[in-house]
């Protein structure tokens, strides 16, 4: 049991037997973070569907306003960042709505650095960079999938290290420089097949082959 839900039991004992309500306020807040991270969680999984089948679930958006909603309120950066990615990257990825996603991602980015979240950020900086390549601004987005790869590196998340390099190998035939271009997808392959990211090891394959 979350150690937060089992102190709002313990609270309320405290006020039905000892007439104490003195923790009220912070039980509640703790509850509300409890909501904030089911939302959240509940959210990923309804963007992992969307991946599986190809379908938008009519709660996914919704369920990350939410998760954000309660984060702003409870002041936790960390958690609020996380959410607007999670906003973001629905705009993008079911909608693909990169106008409506930038704002989000975007905030993401300020948060999660003000936390010092590294992930987040990274992951904030990779969709930034998505749509500055849809856009055809190439600089723009080689800048940010290479500052979130360096990130993720530093943190060891090496299906997104792999994940991005696709990413850079793209830009990188798109900018002319093939050679760069054919190393990074080749490093992509090698790390996705060394960390069993299959979908990432096809995707870079797939790049191999259209450089």
């Amino acid at each position: 049991m979350d150690s937060r839900i089992e102190r709002s039991r313990l609270l309320y004992e405290r006020i039905a037997f000892d007439g104490d309500s003195s923790g009220l306020q912070i039980a509640e807040r703790e509850l509300d973070g409890v909501e904030a991270d089911l939302a959240l969680a509940r959210g990923r999984l309804a963007h992992g569907r969307f991946l599986r089948d190809g379908q938008e679930d009519p709660q996914e958006l919704a369920l990350f306003d939410r998760a954000a909603e309660l984060y702003e309120a409870l002041d936790d950066s960390r958690g609020a960042a996380e959410a607007l990615l999670w906003i973001g990257i629905f705009h993008q990825l079911v909608r693909h709505d990169d106008d409506a996603a930038m704002p989000a991602l975007h905030q993401s980015r300020e948060l999660a650095e003000r936390a010092g979240d590294q992930l987040t950020l990274s992951y904030a900086l990779r969709h930034l960079g998505i749509a500055e390549h849809r856009a055809g601004r190439l600089d723009t987005a080689r800048e940010h999938l290479e500052e979130s790869t360096r990130l993720r590196r530093e943190v060891e998340f090496l299906p997104g290290v792999a994940a991005n390099l696709v990413g850079l190998s793209y830009i990188a035939a798109a900018q002319g420089r093939r050679d760069d271009a054919m190393t990074a997808a080749a490093e992509a392959s090698r790390i996705a097949e060394s960390t069993g990211a299959l979908a990432i090891a096809r995707q870079a394959e797939e790049a191999q082959t259209c450089i």
